[in-house]
C-alpha cells in the first residue's frame, strides 16, 4: 500500500502538469490558427478589393458607353446609310460587352443579370429603331429614332443604380 501511495505522489502531479500543458498548448495553437486565418482574409481582401472595384467601374463604363446618346456621338459618321450604321452600332455594343465579359466573376449574379438585361435592351432599341425606318433612311434618321426611344431605357438605369449601391457596400 505504501508503494502505491508513493507512486501516486509522483503520478498525480505529473498528470496535472501534463494536462495543464496540453490545454495551454491547445489554446495557443487554436488562437494562432485564428490569427493566421484572419491575416489570410485581410490579405485576400487587400488583393481582391481593387480588382472588384475595377469590375464595377468597367461595367458602369460599359453602361455609359452603350447608352444611346453616347453610342451615337461616338459612332456617328455623316453619309452612312441607316443599315450600315445599324450594324456598326450592334457591333460596338457586342464588342464593349465581350471586352468586359470576364468581369462577371467579381460582381454578384444579380448585378451581372442586370448588366446583361441592359445590353439586351440597347440592342432591342437599336433593332426597333431600325424597323421603324424606310430603306432610304440615313444614319441621322436612325440616330433620331433611337434618341426618341431612349427615353424608355430603364434596364440600364436599374443596372447602374444597382452596381453603384453594390460597390458602395464593399466599403
Amino acid at each position: 500500500m505504501e508503494n502505491l501511495t508513493e507512486t501516486l505522489k509522483y503520478v498525480i502531479p505529473s498528470l496535472v502538469v501534463f494536462l495543464t500543458a496540453y490545454f495551454l498548448l491547445r489554446m495557443f495553437l487554436e488562437a494562432e490558427r485564428k490569427r493566421r486565418n484572419q491575416e489570410f482574409l485581410v490579405e485576400r481582401i487587400r488583393i481582391s478589393l481593387p480588382v472588384r472595384l475595377q469590375a464595377y467601374e468597367r461595367f458602369i463604363l460599359f453602361l455609359e458607353r452603350t447608352s444611346p446618346q453616347n453610342l451615337i456621338m461616338r459612332m456617328h459618321k455623316p453619309g452612312l446609310g441607316a443599315g450600315e450604321f445599324h450594324q456598326q452600332l450592334l457591333q460596338a455594343v457586342r464588342d464593349e460587352f465581350n471586352h468586359n465579359l470576364s468581369q462577371q466573376l467579381y460582381v454578384s449574379s444579380h448585378a451581372w443579370e442586370l448588366v446583361k438585361n441592359a445590353k439586351e435592351e440597347i440592342i432591342r432599341q437599336i433593332n426597333t429603331s431600325m424597323t421603324k425606318l424606310d430603306e432610304q433612311a440615313t444614319a441621322t434618321d436612325l440616330s433620331n429614332k433611337m434618341l426618341e426611344l431612349s427615353l424608355e431605357k430603364m434596364a440600364a438605369k436599374r443596372a447602374l443604380d444597382y452596381l453603384k449601391a453594390e460597390a458602395a457596400r464593399i466599403f
